[in-house]
């Protein structure tokens, strides 16, 4: 463990968040020497303190350890006035009315919100939505975009390592983030999203799949180590139980990043039907 890379983090966040080292020691329970110490690489902390600390810092334990490309890329791209992704909303939000049209608040979570277009579309819709995203600088923008669509959505920020969901929820969506979930841990997490799913209701996912014939997008140099395409057919399987009302897999262009490219995608839309 990189003692001295931790401490940085430790003490750059710290001071964006305006804490002394007495403050975020009080927080913890701990000295503020403990602090110190850890913020001059000269100690470590404790790794049952790490998610505490985490929490305390508004950051997550990978970020702590120094693994934090993914939040820089990301926060690297929503830092602009322009919406990376645009504004148009991803075409499931139209499956999803099509399914479960807003007759009544029916509950949503957006996993991976990004800028929030999505999320604020289906609030805007009537939906009663609540979405997260890794990004600060992303939820920042969606939490503006729902202002100034005089919408209310619940954003906040979390890893999808670390979150799972505690309460149930009519409609679980998420777009392009999968990759990020390793292959041993998707089974226990795509059991996790079935089970905080009420009956009748849906999930709206895709992933992207890796083909031979696809090179790696041209935007995804700083987190290909992070990344782990899906096999095809593979998000299918952990829904065999449930009923299907779009499966599917496609070849699609690509312009993120302002370089044409191209990306596999299998999409799901599973209804938890008894």
């Amino acid at each position: 463990m990189n003692n001295v890379k931790t401490g940085e983090v430790i003490s750059k966040r710290r001071k964006e968040l305006g804490l002394t080292q007495n403050q975020l020691a009080g927080f913890l329970n701990i000295s503020f020497q403990a602090v110190s110490k850890w913020e001059n690489g000269t100690a470590y902390p404790d790794i049952a303190l790490l998610p505490k600390l985490a929490a305390a810092l508004n950051t997550t334990v990978d970020a702590l350890l120094g693994y934090s490309s993914v939040i820089t890329d990301y926060d690297n791209r929503y830092c602009t006035k322009e919406y990376y992704w645009g504004l148009v909303p991803n075409h499931i939000c139209y499956d999803i009315m099509k399914i479960l049209p807003p007759i009544k608040s029916y509950r949503v979570l957006d996993i991976g919100c990004g800028e929030g277009k999505d999320a604020v579309f289906l609030a805007k819709c009537g939906y009663t939505v609540t979405a997260f995203d890794i990004s600060e600088a992303g939820i920042e923008k969606a939490k503006e975009l729902a202002s100034q669509n005089k919408v209310n959505v619940n954003f906040f920020k979390a890893d999808i390592f670390d979150y799972r969901p505690d309460t149930v929820f009519d409609i679980i969506f998420s777009s392009g983030v999968f990759h990020f979930i390793p292959p041993g841990e998707r089974k226990e997490f795509c059991q996790s999203l079935k089970e905080h799913t009420a009956d009748d209701g849906i999930n709206a996912l895709n992933v992207f799949v890796k083909k031979p014939f696809i090179s790696r997008a041209p935007d995804s140099t700083q987190t290909e180590d992070k990344r782990h395409p899906w096999r095809s057919g593979e998000l299918f399987g952990y829904y065999h139980d449930w009923l299907f009302h779009l499966c599917s897999e496609n070849v699609f262009d690509c312009n993120s990043g302002g370089i044409p490219h191209k990306h596999c995608m299998d999409t799901l839309i599973a209804q938890n039907y008894k």
